[in-house]
């Protein structure tokens, strides 16, 4: 492990040199790309860097401990010695999760899709409420958000509603977000003040770049019809929705929400190379399915893996059988303990996988 951690070291040394370097930065794309670089190896090297002082500091108490000191001295050379010995421990399970191989969608923007299930209009409601989750959420990321596409019904909340996360991490976060939310509350029409249980389907797909997937456009089948819904005047005269089938997968995406064709065949083309490049590595990954399931699940939308409480206040992930007595604050974009308690099982359970 050293090896690879001075290797790497190394490198971010000649980054640093490289976009310093005015030749490199009179050429902005090769400077951009040499500084993202760098940005990615800082987090390895400044742990690495910690964790040779740490060395240093031990082999120095080592050294005293092998002369001769009088019994104070060599009490406090003793505890100085294993308070070292488990920060070293510390940085090296810190380390080996740096180490780890990063997925390659991790810095990508995403599409999230969300579906109202089982439920009816208690489920659309629910949808509407994670979507104002996830909106909150990526605001305090500092992250954009922006509307795809949307179904919504009479009585509130959406059928369906797609939206885009654009920000740096955002993938690496929310991907965990994918599979069947549970609702337990009491409908707002309920009079006898039962507890319903709705469900809502949530899917996080990395956003892919035109270079991530070639789409042959013969591939393509695209219909335009007038859209359907609130909006005016506009909605009645204009056949401004579009619809795009990929023929080889059946994949159909429809797109509605802008009132420009262009604008909404643009939308309708990003969900559908996100939806396929989900599909090709859904097939590269097949082969190794068994061994990608973990505590954190496997990402299927048809898998139950949270639920919320609403009589009891609580959230509980399934995954990891984690409650949180605090729903209003998840609900209202708090969602980073979940998060950050979903990251540390699957990262605990990727290192015994390495060992």
């Amino acid at each position: 492990m050293l090896d690879k951690l001075q290797a790497i070291e190394d490198k971010c040394c000649e980054l640093e040199n490289m976009i310093s370097d005015p030749s490199v930065m009179a050429n902005m794309t090769e400077w951009q790309k040499h500084t993202r670089a760098h940005a990615k190896l800082i987090p390895v090297v400044t742990k690495f860097r910690e964790y040779k002082k740490v060395l240093e500091g031990l082999a120095n108490t080592r050294e005293m401990l092998k002369d001769e000191l009088d019994a104070e001295l060599k009490e406090m050379a003793e505890a100085e010695e294993k308070e070292l010995k488990a920060e070293q421990a510390v940085l090296q399970d810190e380390l080996r999760i740096l180490l780890l191989p990063r997925d390659p969608n991790d810095d990508k923007s995403v599409i999230v899709e969300i579906r109202g299930g089982a439920g009816g209009d208690e489920a659309a409601l629910f949808a509407g409420d994670l979507f104002r989750m996830y909106t909150h959420y990526a605001e305090s990321k500092g992250w954009r958000t922006e509307l795809l596409d949307a179904n919504a019904p009479d009585l509130g909340g959406f059928k369906e509603v797609i939206f885009v996360v654009d920000g740096d991490g955002a993938y690496s976060r929310l991907k965990y977000e994918s599979g069947v939310h549970r609702v337990q509350r009491v409908p707002t029409t309920e009079a006898s003040g039962r507890i319903h249980t709705s469900t809502v389907t949530v899917a996080v797909l990395p956003e892919a770049e035109e270079v991530d997937i070639d789409i042959n456009p013969t591939d393509l089948k695209i219909d335009t019809y007038r859209a359907s819904g609130a909006g005016g005047q506009h909605i009645n005269k204009t056949e401004s929705a579009v619809r795009i089938t990929h023929l080889p997968t059946g994949t159909v995406v429809t797109c509605q929400d802008q009132k420009s064709q262009l604008k909404n065949r643009e939308q309708a083309m990003r969900v559908l190379r996100a939806r396929i490049l989900e599909m090709a590595q859904e097939e590269q990954h097949a082969s190794v399915a068994e061994e990608r399931k973990s505590q954190v699940g496997t990402g299927d939308r048809s898998e139950r893996i949270r639920t919320y409480n609403f009589p009891q206040g609580r959230v509980t992930d399934h995954r990891i059988g984690l409650t949180l007595h605090k729903l209003d604050f998840v609900l209202n974009g708090d969602l980073d303990e979940l998060l950050d308690a979903l990251i540390t099982a699957e990262q605990s359970m990727r290192l015994k996988q390495a060992e």
